[in-house]
């Protein structure tokens, strides 16, 4: 599936989830809610997805856990949070390095809008 069509359909979902629930609530609800709906639309999600650290010649095989992996390409970070800060890009950056993924999304679920919480990178 080519990546924009598959970011278009997180995307989707996660607004059909931020439609029923709203804001407010922890981001635990949000992930199990997403995961429901991706998996409803056919793809494959991984959910809490070790990613391990690799220093030198030591490998922490649970050094950090994405949220999602959908389709083995795209990274999806969840928040529920007033506003992002730059911590929270760099996580989903450093996530998305660690996986060896181009495609990230970060998705705030505690805005009246969730247009306005969907943040997207790209690495090169």
């Amino acid at each position: 599936m080519q990546v924009n069509k598959l970011t278009e359909i997180i995307i989707g979902c996660a607004i059909e989830v931020h439609k029923e629930l709203g804001p407010g609530l922890l981001e635990s609800a949000y992930e199990e809610c997403l995961y429901y709906e991706l998996v409803k639309k056919n793809l494959n999600v991984e959910r809490q997805k070790p990613v391990p650290i690799i220093y030198k010649e030591i490998k922490l095989e649970y050094g950090y856990r994405i949220d999602l992996m959908v389709e083995n390409t795209v990274v999806v970070e969840l928040k529920s949070i007033d506003t992002f800060n730059p911590v929270h890009e760099a996580q989903i950056l450093t996530y998305m390095k660690l996986a060896n993924k181009k495609i990230g999304l970060l998705l705030n679920f505690n805005v009246t809008v969730l247009k306005n919480g969907i943040k997207h990178y790209v690495l090169y």
